[in-house]
Protein backbone atom coordinates (compact mmCIF):
# COMPACT_ATOMS: atom_id res chain seq x y z
CA UNK A 1 0.00 0.00 0.00
CA UNK A 2 2.96 2.51 0.60
CA UNK A 3 4.40 1.45 -2.41
CA UNK A 4 1.43 2.16 -4.32
CA UNK A 5 1.03 5.82 -2.79
CA UNK A 6 4.66 6.41 -3.48
CA UNK A 7 4.67 5.77 -6.98
CA UNK A 8 1.56 7.39 -7.73
CA UNK A 9 3.28 10.48 -5.80
CA UNK A 10 6.00 10.94 -7.69
CA UNK A 11 3.53 10.21 -11.13
CA UNK A 12 1.69 13.24 -10.26
CA UNK A 13 4.59 15.53 -8.28
CA UNK A 14 6.48 18.27 -10.10
CA UNK A 15 7.62 19.76 -7.05
CA UNK A 16 10.33 16.99 -6.02
CA UNK A 17 13.35 16.60 -7.45
CA UNK A 18 12.17 13.24 -8.59
CA UNK A 19 8.57 14.00 -9.57
CA UNK A 20 10.37 16.28 -11.81
CA UNK A 21 13.07 14.25 -13.23
CA UNK A 22 10.07 11.38 -14.06
CA UNK A 23 7.89 13.99 -15.77
CA UNK A 24 10.68 15.80 -18.18
CA UNK A 25 11.98 12.15 -18.55
CA UNK A 26 8.02 11.69 -19.78
CA UNK A 27 7.68 14.91 -21.36
CA UNK A 28 11.56 14.31 -23.14
CA UNK A 29 10.35 10.76 -24.80
CA UNK A 30 7.13 11.90 -26.35
CA UNK A 31 9.17 14.80 -27.99
CA UNK A 32 11.38 12.04 -29.06
CA UNK A 33 8.75 9.75 -30.18
CA UNK A 34 7.34 12.53 -32.58
CA UNK A 35 10.78 13.34 -33.53
CA UNK A 36 11.59 9.89 -35.07
CA UNK A 37 8.30 9.59 -36.92
CA UNK A 38 9.06 13.01 -38.47
CA UNK A 39 12.21 11.87 -39.06
CA UNK A 40 11.24 8.57 -40.97
CA UNK A 41 8.87 10.76 -43.14
CA UNK A 42 12.25 11.25 -45.02
CA UNK A 43 14.45 9.52 -47.07
CA UNK A 44 17.25 8.12 -44.60
CA UNK A 45 19.05 4.71 -44.85
CA UNK A 46 17.70 1.31 -43.59
CA UNK A 47 20.30 0.73 -40.66
CA UNK A 48 19.22 4.05 -38.94
CA UNK A 49 15.64 3.49 -39.73
CA UNK A 50 16.11 0.00 -38.13
CA UNK A 51 17.98 1.76 -35.04
CA UNK A 52 14.76 4.59 -34.98
CA UNK A 53 12.47 1.90 -35.07
CA UNK A 54 14.16 0.09 -31.78
CA UNK A 55 14.26 3.63 -30.14
CA UNK A 56 10.47 4.04 -30.77
CA UNK A 57 9.46 0.33 -29.23
CA UNK A 58 11.09 1.11 -26.18
CA UNK A 59 9.54 4.19 -25.88
CA UNK A 60 6.15 2.89 -26.26
CA UNK A 61 7.16 0.03 -24.11
CA UNK A 62 7.83 2.88 -21.41
CA UNK A 63 4.48 4.40 -21.78
CA UNK A 64 2.62 1.04 -21.24
CA UNK A 65 4.70 0.70 -17.92
CA UNK A 66 3.40 3.94 -16.96
CA UNK A 67 0.17 3.95 -18.23
CA UNK A 68 -0.36 0.84 -15.79
CA UNK A 69 1.66 1.67 -12.86
CA UNK A 70 -1.10 4.98 -13.42
CA UNK A 71 -4.20 2.47 -13.41
CA UNK A 72 -2.52 0.74 -10.51
CA UNK A 73 -1.86 3.56 -8.26
CA UNK A 74 -5.38 5.01 -9.23
CA UNK A 75 -7.87 4.91 -6.01
CA UNK A 76 -10.70 4.89 -8.69
CA UNK A 77 -9.61 3.01 -11.42
CA UNK A 78 -12.75 2.73 -13.51
CA UNK A 79 -12.96 6.66 -13.10
CA UNK A 80 -9.51 6.95 -13.90
CA UNK A 81 -10.31 5.00 -17.48
CA UNK A 82 -11.93 7.49 -18.75
CA UNK A 83 -10.21 10.81 -17.18
CA UNK A 84 -9.09 13.08 -20.84
CA UNK A 85 -5.07 12.44 -19.83
CA UNK A 86 -5.79 8.37 -19.21
CA UNK A 87 -7.69 8.07 -22.68
CA UNK A 88 -4.71 10.26 -24.36
CA UNK A 89 -2.32 8.19 -22.40
CA UNK A 90 -3.89 4.76 -23.96
CA UNK A 91 -3.73 6.51 -27.64
CA UNK A 92 -0.41 6.83 -27.01
CA UNK A 93 0.33 2.85 -26.77
CA UNK A 94 -1.79 1.59 -29.00
CA UNK A 95 0.51 1.58 -31.66
CA UNK A 96 2.67 -1.42 -29.44
CA UNK A 97 -1.02 -3.44 -30.52
CA UNK A 98 0.21 -3.34 -34.19
CA UNK A 99 2.33 -6.21 -34.00
CA UNK A 100 -0.18 -8.81 -32.04
CA UNK A 101 -3.61 -7.86 -34.05
CA UNK A 102 -2.12 -6.63 -37.21
CA UNK A 103 -4.05 -3.48 -37.21
CA UNK A 104 -1.33 -0.84 -38.93
CA UNK A 105 -3.86 1.87 -39.15
CA UNK A 106 -3.93 2.07 -35.57
CA UNK A 107 -0.70 3.77 -35.76
CA UNK A 108 -2.12 7.22 -36.59
CA UNK A 109 -3.07 7.31 -32.79
CA UNK A 110 0.65 8.02 -32.12
CA UNK A 111 0.66 11.86 -33.23
CA UNK A 112 -2.01 11.85 -30.14
CA UNK A 113 0.87 11.59 -27.46
CA UNK A 114 2.06 14.99 -27.81
CA UNK A 115 -1.53 15.93 -26.27
CA UNK A 116 0.26 14.50 -23.00
CA UNK A 117 1.75 18.05 -22.38
CA UNK A 118 -1.32 19.66 -22.00
CA UNK A 119 -0.98 18.27 -18.28
CA UNK A 120 2.55 20.26 -17.66
CA UNK A 121 1.09 23.50 -18.36
CA UNK A 122 -1.80 23.88 -16.03
CA UNK A 123 -1.42 25.94 -13.21
CA UNK A 124 2.11 25.08 -11.95
CA UNK A 125 4.99 23.45 -14.34
CA UNK A 126 7.83 21.09 -13.62
CA UNK A 127 9.99 24.42 -14.27
CA UNK A 128 8.23 26.30 -11.59
CA UNK A 129 5.38 28.08 -11.13
CA UNK A 130 3.63 30.76 -13.47
CA UNK A 131 4.47 34.38 -12.71
CA UNK A 132 1.18 35.31 -14.09
CA UNK A 133 -2.33 33.95 -15.66
CA UNK A 134 -2.17 35.70 -18.41
CA UNK A 135 1.03 34.42 -19.29
CA UNK A 136 0.03 30.68 -18.72
CA UNK A 137 -3.04 31.59 -20.75
CA UNK A 138 -0.94 32.40 -23.34
CA UNK A 139 0.96 29.39 -23.03
CA UNK A 140 -1.78 27.61 -23.49
CA UNK A 141 -3.06 29.63 -26.39
CA UNK A 142 0.13 28.02 -27.92
CA UNK A 143 0.53 25.05 -26.99
CA UNK A 144 -2.75 24.60 -28.46
CA UNK A 145 -1.46 25.86 -31.66
CA UNK A 146 1.25 23.41 -32.40
CA UNK A 147 -0.90 20.37 -31.10
CA UNK A 148 -3.62 21.16 -33.81
CA UNK A 149 -0.81 21.79 -36.12
CA UNK A 150 0.87 18.70 -35.22
CA UNK A 151 -1.93 16.62 -34.64
CA UNK A 152 -3.61 16.94 -37.87
CA UNK A 153 -0.49 17.38 -39.90
CA UNK A 154 0.59 13.42 -38.45
CA UNK A 155 -2.89 12.41 -39.56
CA UNK A 156 -2.83 14.25 -42.98
CA UNK A 157 -0.01 12.33 -43.57
CA UNK A 158 -0.55 9.33 -42.89
CA UNK A 159 -3.53 9.49 -44.81
CA UNK A 160 -2.49 11.00 -48.16
CA UNK A 161 1.29 10.06 -48.61
CA UNK A 162 0.29 6.13 -49.82
CA UNK A 163 -2.00 8.01 -52.60
CA UNK A 164 -0.71 11.28 -52.94
CA UNK A 165 3.57 10.92 -52.00
CA UNK A 166 4.07 14.38 -54.53
CA UNK A 167 2.36 16.94 -52.58
CA UNK A 168 2.56 14.92 -48.99
CA UNK A 169 6.15 13.52 -49.24
CA UNK A 170 7.00 14.62 -46.05
CA UNK A 171 5.70 15.88 -42.55
CA UNK A 172 6.72 18.95 -43.35
CA UNK A 173 4.45 19.03 -46.72
CA UNK A 174 1.69 17.86 -44.48
CA UNK A 175 2.80 20.85 -42.08
CA UNK A 176 2.67 23.78 -44.72
CA UNK A 177 -0.24 22.61 -45.65
CA UNK A 178 -1.93 22.63 -41.82
CA UNK A 179 -0.59 26.10 -41.34
CA UNK A 180 -1.82 27.54 -45.08
CA UNK A 181 -5.10 25.89 -44.24
CA UNK A 182 -4.99 27.17 -40.61
CA UNK A 183 -4.38 30.53 -41.51
CA UNK A 184 -7.28 30.92 -44.06
CA UNK A 185 -4.85 31.30 -46.37
CA UNK A 186 -5.59 28.10 -48.52
CA UNK A 187 -2.78 28.40 -51.60
CA UNK A 188 -4.01 25.60 -53.02
CA UNK A 189 -0.53 24.32 -54.34
CA UNK A 190 -0.82 21.60 -51.82
CA UNK A 191 -4.04 19.51 -51.33
CA UNK A 192 -5.47 15.98 -50.10
CA UNK A 193 -7.23 13.78 -52.67
CA UNK A 194 -8.78 11.11 -50.20
CA UNK A 195 -12.59 11.74 -49.15
CA UNK A 196 -10.59 11.12 -45.54
CA UNK A 197 -8.08 13.52 -45.90
CA UNK A 198 -10.49 16.22 -47.02
CA UNK A 199 -12.39 15.10 -43.43
CA UNK A 200 -9.67 15.92 -42.10
CA UNK A 201 -8.91 19.09 -42.97
CA UNK A 202 -12.52 20.26 -42.38
CA UNK A 203 -11.99 18.54 -38.61
CA UNK A 204 -9.23 20.60 -38.19
CA UNK A 205 -10.65 23.92 -39.41
CA UNK A 206 -13.27 23.25 -36.60
CA UNK A 207 -11.14 22.14 -34.01
CA UNK A 208 -9.14 25.76 -34.60
CA UNK A 209 -12.40 27.75 -34.48
CA UNK A 210 -13.47 26.25 -31.85
CA UNK A 211 -10.60 25.94 -29.42
CA UNK A 212 -8.59 29.09 -30.07
CA UNK A 213 -10.89 31.83 -29.79
CA UNK A 214 -12.38 30.38 -26.37
CA UNK A 215 -8.68 30.49 -25.52
CA UNK A 216 -8.39 33.82 -26.37
CA UNK A 217 -11.55 35.09 -24.67
CA UNK A 218 -9.96 33.80 -21.68
CA UNK A 219 -6.76 35.85 -22.25
CA UNK A 220 -8.77 39.51 -22.85
CA UNK A 221 -10.74 38.78 -20.00
CA UNK A 222 -7.72 38.08 -17.48
CA UNK A 223 -6.59 41.54 -19.16
CA UNK A 224 -9.01 43.44 -18.16
CA UNK A 225 -9.04 41.64 -14.58
CA UNK A 226 -5.54 42.94 -13.85
CA UNK A 227 -6.23 46.80 -15.69
CA UNK A 228 -7.59 46.77 -12.19
CA UNK A 229 -4.70 45.56 -10.06
CA UNK A 230 -1.41 46.94 -8.83
CA UNK A 231 2.19 45.64 -8.60
CA UNK A 232 2.39 44.28 -5.33
CA UNK A 233 4.35 41.84 -4.25
CA UNK A 234 4.03 39.01 -1.94
CA UNK A 235 7.52 38.43 0.56
CA UNK A 236 5.77 34.53 0.34
CA UNK A 237 5.32 33.13 -2.96
CA UNK A 238 6.65 36.41 -5.09
CA UNK A 239 2.96 37.12 -6.82
CA UNK A 240 3.64 40.36 -8.34
CA UNK A 241 0.01 42.03 -8.73
CA UNK A 242 -2.92 42.11 -6.61
CA UNK A 243 -6.44 44.36 -6.63
CA UNK A 244 -5.49 47.83 -4.99
CA UNK A 245 -7.60 47.01 -1.59
CA UNK A 246 -6.10 43.63 -0.86
CA UNK A 247 -4.74 43.21 2.35
CA UNK A 248 -3.85 39.49 1.93
CA UNK A 249 -2.14 37.72 -0.93
CA UNK A 250 -5.07 35.80 -3.08
CA UNK A 251 -2.93 32.76 -3.86
CA UNK A 252 -0.88 32.04 -0.29
CA UNK A 253 -2.98 34.70 2.13
CA UNK A 254 0.15 36.08 3.64
CA UNK A 255 -0.61 39.60 5.15
CA UNK A 256 0.33 42.73 2.22
CA UNK A 257 3.01 44.83 3.86
CA UNK A 258 1.36 47.99 2.07
CA UNK A 259 -0.33 48.41 -1.05
CA UNK A 260 -0.26 51.53 -3.69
Amino acid sequence: MQLRQTIGFYLEDIETPIGKAINLGITGLVLLSSAIFVAQTYPIPNEIRIQLDAIDKSILIVFTIEYLLRFWCAENKSRYVFRLYSVIDLLAIFPLLIGVFNISFIRVFRWFRILRLIRFIEGKTVFGYVTTEDSAIFTRILLTLFIIIFVYSGLIYQVEHPTNPKSFGTFLDAVYFSVATMTTVGFGDVTPKSEVGRLLTVLMILTGIALIPWQLGDLVKRLVKTANQVQTGCPVCQLSFHDADAQFCKQCGTKLEQVT
